[in-house]
């Protein structure tokens, strides 16, 4: 069912007369939801005694908003009453109206998504993600992280994409210069292929011609078509268009003929990105977001069925409102690194290493196993970066602790995990040199009558298993003449591309006439490390405090393995 949507460009704390114009259009049209981009408040360092007046209006209840309102960060930051009410409101300012957050994605009762960057780009900031909730920036960092949308019907930016009049034959007014553009934002676009891509400008109005995406490989005969607006102030001078009404069906299938005038996509590098796993139909009208940024929690609804959960719903979703994003350690352009919630192991395990360092290493995508990253050349970037930070900790293991420790990395790869992910442990390399690691999996497969015996083998991305799921491990161990390499002069980059030490690669293949245990990896590990009380990560909660300590000791140690931080 289409849904009719109207938004508005900033108002600069001008939201009174802007909310009563909304409210006499929805009477006569019947809108789903507005959205106001920009700066919906003045600024505070400049706000006058009405502006103060208007929000404590706003605040206390007194001026009317008639349909379900959403509002993002623009150029200015919050005034603190606003900030104070949403310290304590899970993002819902007042009846009807809710904050959007700096970097979200959002599902309506209609089932819309909505994907949210607000601010300028931070460019002090150049890895990881903002921390402030309210400041008008963002960091690259955040823009990556949403790419695990996967996908999106509006996609709102308070910053122009790089190249978007690439191909345009739209004019701006005379003497407007085009807005300067963020190639994190036109990646962000390349990646979510958004219907609608909304963002703002000082002083103009553009509409650009729709431009269209190649398709993706299972439907070749799809349309993935973007139309980008960018709307002007509210009263700017040139009276140039500050409000857009549109409709759109967030079920409708892409076109399969192009509307006249379209043009290529204007951005040079595009992200092929697969059609999103089918998603639970239980969804709220309230923004998500991460961080600790304000959200209105939802009501799950029980799953009918047993597809993977959405990008919203996910664990490791950057985008979700569940991630953790304190525990980060690193991100890259198609993954990141990030200590483990509930680790297995503690800080006192491993006295050289000083903090649990029982890791996940995680793809950006929201997918269930690395086959089913239909676009090649992603799956395959994505491929080698998880490498690339299974080597870097391998270098990082002999500079702390020479040839005393070794790892295993473990992955479950099925159809039905929510999104895939690689677990990294150390562990004693003289139990990887007498073999006792490979024997430990071995024997615990055996006692759970598994009826496929582990093989010596890799897989690669698991495209060519046939379909089948499985469970893999790598199990490696350092080399005398290794210790040298890892604590010598070399960059970061040299040590993370230098594959050190020796290791094994094994599989079990996976299929429905026995049931896994997905927890079978750590299982196995709690036993060689002499921690089978802690073989349920429920059982090894830490506060918040004791995971940001982890996380901060574990991130300073491994900067300059981090090859990361020099892209």
């Amino acid at each position: 069912m289409a849904s009719k949507i109207i938004v508005s460009g900033s108002v600069e704390g001008a939201f009174p007369t802007l909310l009563a114009k909304i409210s006499k259009l929805h009477a006569a049209n019947s809108f789903t939801l507005a959205i106001i981009l920009g700066d919906f408040f003045a600024d505070p360092e400049r706000s006058s005694e009405d502006d103060d007046a208007n929000v404590s209006a706003l605040l206390g209840g007194k001026l009317e908003i008639p349909l379900p309102t959403y509002f993002t960060l623009g150029r200015h930051p919050l005034p603190d009453p606003v900030i104070d009410k949403l310290e304590k409101a899970d993002g819902e300012l007042c009846p009807n109206l809710y904050f959007l957050g700096k970097r979200s994605t959002t599902r309506t009762s209609e089932g819309l998504r909505i994907v949210n960057l607000a601010g300028s780009l931070d460019s002090e900031i150049t890895v990881g993600l903002s921390k402030e909730k309210y400041l008008p920036f963002h960091t690259e960092g955040d823009a990556r992280s949403l790419r695990g949308a996967n996908t999106t019907d509006i996609l709102l930016t308070s910053n122009w994409p790089s190249e978007i009049r690439k191909c345009s034959k739209v004019a701006l007014l005379d003497g407007v210069e085009t807005p300067k553009g963020e190639q994190s934002v036109a990646d962000l676009c390349a990646a979510l292929r958004p219907r609608y891509h909304f963002s703002t400008s000082k002083d103009t109005f553009f509409e650009r011609e729709p431009f269209f995406f190649p398709p993706p490989e299972n439907e070749p005969d799809a349309k993935s078509i973007t139309r980008f607006i960018s709307l002007a102030p509210s009263n700017n001078p040139s009276k140039q268009k500050s409000i857009y009404a549109f409709n759109i069906d967030p079920t409708s299938a892409a076109p399969l003929t192009l509307p006249t005038g379209t043009t290529a996509s204007p951005f040079s590098t595009t992200h092929k990105r697969q059609r999103p796993p089918t998603e639970p139909k239980s969804f709220s009208r309230f923004s998500t977001n991460q961080n600790g940024d304000y959200y209105r929690p939802y009501k799950r609804a029980r799953r009918q069925d047993r597809h993977p959960a959405g990008p919203q719903e996910c664990f490791f979703c950057l985008a979700s409102p569940t991630v953790n994003t304190h525990l980060i350690a690193s991100i890259a352009n198609d993954t990141y690194l990030t200590t483990a919630k509930g680790p297995l192991s503690t800080s006192s395990t491993f006295a050289s290493l000083s903090s649990p360092t029982h890791l996940l290493i995680i793809p950006l995508e929201h997918a269930p196993t690395l086959a089913s990253i239909s676009a090649v050349e992603d799956r395959a970037r994505t491929y080698k970066e998880m490498h690339r930070y299974r080597h870097a900790l391998h270098n990082f293991l002999i500079s702390r602790c020479g040839t005393k420790m070794g790892a295993v990395t473990w992955e479950v790869s099925r159809a039905h995990v929510r999104h895939t992910h690689w677990q990294f442990l150390p562990v004693a390399a003289d139990q990887v040199k007498k073999g006792l690691v490979e024997a430990a999996f071995k024997v615990e497969a055996e006692n759970e009558k598994y009826p496929t015996f582990f093989r010596a083998k890799d897989v690669g991305e698991g495209v060519g298993e046939k379909g089948e799921d499985f469970f893999r491990m790598w199990i490696w161990k350092p080399n005398d003449e290794d210790v040298v390499d890892a604590q010598g002069d070399k960059s970061p980059e040299d040590r993370e591309e230098q594959k050190v030490g020796e290791e094994k690669c094994f599989v079990l293949p996976l299929n429905e006439d026995f049931r896994f245990d997905v927890q079978f990896g750590r299982r196995v590990m709690s036993k060689l490390l002499g921690l089978e009380g802690r073989r349920d990560w429920r059982d090894c909660a830490q506060t918040d405090e004791e995971e940001v300590k982890d996380a901060q000791v574990f991130k300073e140690a491994f900067k300059s393995f981090d090859w990361a931080l020099e892209e």
